[in-house]
């Protein structure tokens, strides 16, 4: 994968860094699962057939339609701040919480990882990255995923899948993928 947003990226390869993604990761294998009743009113993991039927729907499309369609369909969603969902400051939801819930960057980027994944995108083709957007001066999360030589944000903030180089206002601080996470660092100015 190419820079993302032109810095130096460190690997790293302890994982345990980061709970919050070990947990989601973690979560999504156990939860993630279309069972259940359909008939209660409250959701459970028969609900996540919504999401399935849809990811089904658009698996045979070109891969330009499929990033479109998961950006498009998660940005649906209500944002929401993990304090009122889950009354802690940070909580990383999977797309079952997330799809019945709605949620933060993070949360959006999530499930729109796991689609992508489910999709049969490969891991080194997709990473989820934690940013600071220079606009707004907080924290952010976004998907980066490499198409045909050319990265693409997938973000919470644009219906639109942009190539990185139209998004001037974002620094990236680390992205993960499911085996490793990086360190970026700003090139260098001489």
């Amino acid at each position: 994968m190419p820079p993302l947003f032109s810095t130096l990226e460190e690997p790293q390869q302890d994982l345990s860094y980061l709970p919050h993604w070990l947990k989601a990761l973690e979560r999504h294998l156990t939860q993630d699962a279309p069972e259940g009743d359909c008939s209660e009113p409250a959701f459970n993991q028969c609900h996540l057939r919504n999401w399935y039927d849809f990811l089904s729907q658009i698996k045979g499309q070109p891969r330009r339609q499929q990033l479109e369609a998961v950006n498009r369909y998660a940005n649906e969603k209500p944002y929401v701040l993990d304090m009122v969902n889950y009354g802690i400051d940070d909580y990383w939801a999977i797309p079952k919480e997330f799809l019945f819930h709605g949620g933060d960057c993070e949360d959006f980027a999530l499930t729109k990882f796991f689609s992508l994944r489910w999709l049969g995108y490969p891991d080194d083709e997709i990473r989820l990255l934690i940013l600071q957007d220079t606009n707004l001066r907080i924290q952010h999360a976004v998907l980066m995923v490499l198409d045909h030589d050319e990265l693409l944000v997938l973000d919470n903030q644009s219906q639109q899948v942009l190539a990185q180089e139209k998004v001037r206002h974002y620094v990236p601080l680390y992205s993960l993928n499911e085996h490793q996470w990086w360190i970026h660092v700003p090139p260098i100015v001489r």
